[in-house]
C-alpha cells in the first residue's frame, strides 16, 4: 500500500472522529480504564464503550461528513 494513501485513510479517519482534540480524548479516556478498578473483562467492556463514542466521555457524537 502506498504511505500516501495510507496516511490519507488515517486522516480521514480521525476526521471522521472529531479531528486530534477527540483522539487524545479517546487516548485518555482509554488510560483512565485500564488504569481504573475491575476486572479485566470489565475493562475490555468500558473500553469497548468508549471507543463507540469519539471523543471524551458524554460528548456528542461529530457529525458525519455527507460527502465522505
Amino acid at each position: 500500500m502506498d504511505i500516501d494513501k495510507l496516511a490519507d485513510q488515517a486522516k480521514k479517519l480521525i476526521d471522521d472522529r472529531g479531528g486530534m482534540d477527540a483522539l487524545k480524548d479517546d487516548a485518555e479516556e482509554l488510560k483512565d480504564i485500564v488504569q481504573g478498578e475491575g476486572s479485566v473483562t470489565d475493562k475490555a467492556k468500558a473500553a469497548v464503550d468508549a471507543i463507540k463514542d469519539p471523543g471524551a466521555k458524554g460528548e456528542d457524537t461529530p457529525p458525519k461528513n455527507p460527502a465522505g
